[in-house]
């Protein structure tokens, strides 16, 4: 197995889906819960986008060909929006997004586990489409799978952040979210321009 794109697919799910920078709007989203109420919707939040990434993992290349839409365009089209992700990540302006989409009102306010926690802030477009590009990208049967346990790990680590948002928030403090929410983005800038040079390279725009 390839361990270098194991280590693409890991800082590229664990930077788009972010569970550091969602830490902080776990804890606000669910103040006033008890202990075992939290851990309850944070497993059943990560629970949820892990099944919504896995359905798209398996059968978003299915649906691109059944669209007419090449891979070659799909990681173009990718690369571009985690670009403009990872931007957003730079200047805070998705932390901010993040913020207005789970002060959005809900029909269940005591239960944000599906909305807004497993979708759109754990399993949204830049994590969906992550994982099409990544699963686009496996030449064998061994490296796809990898790919879901790759994401696995990384709802892994979101689920511990959860259960411990609150000693956590308090160790890292805005300052240290913010610091590393910006080492974040500027992986994902890395990243995401990779994604774009493998499409152009794949259509013949490239040399190499």
């Amino acid at each position: 197995m390839d361990l270098q794109f194991l280590i693409t697919a890991f800082f590229t799910l664990f930077v788009i889906i972010d569970p550091i920078g969602l830490m902080p709007l776990f804890v606000a989203l669910t103040t006033g819960s008890t202990t075992r109420q939290r851990r309850s919707i944070a497993l059943r939040a990560v629970s949820i986008g892990f099944g919504i990434l896995v359905l798209f993992g398996f059968f978003g290349e299915a649906v691109l060909e059944f669209a007419g839409i090449s891979m070659a365009a799909f990681r173009i089209a990718g690369g571009l929006l985690l670009f403009l992700t990872a931007l957003d990540m730079l200047f805070e302006r998705r932390t901010k997004r993040r913020e207005d989409q789970a002060n959005q009102p809900d029909i269940d306010d005591d239960d944000p586990s599906v909305f807004p926690l497993a979708t759109p802030l754990i399993a949204g477009p830049g994590a969906i489409a992550s994982m099409i590009l990544l699963t686009g990208e496996t030449n064998t049967t061994l490296e796809f799978a990898s790919v879901f346990v790759v994401l696995a790990v990384v709802l892994l680590i979101a689920l511990t952040l959860f259960v411990l948002g609150g000693l956590l928030e308090r160790a890292l403090g805005p300052t240290g979210v913010n610091v590393v929410t910006r080492i974040l983005g500027m992986l994902l800038t890395a990243l995401s321009i990779q994604f774009i040079l493998d499409g152009l390279r794949d259509v013949g725009a490239l040399p190499y």
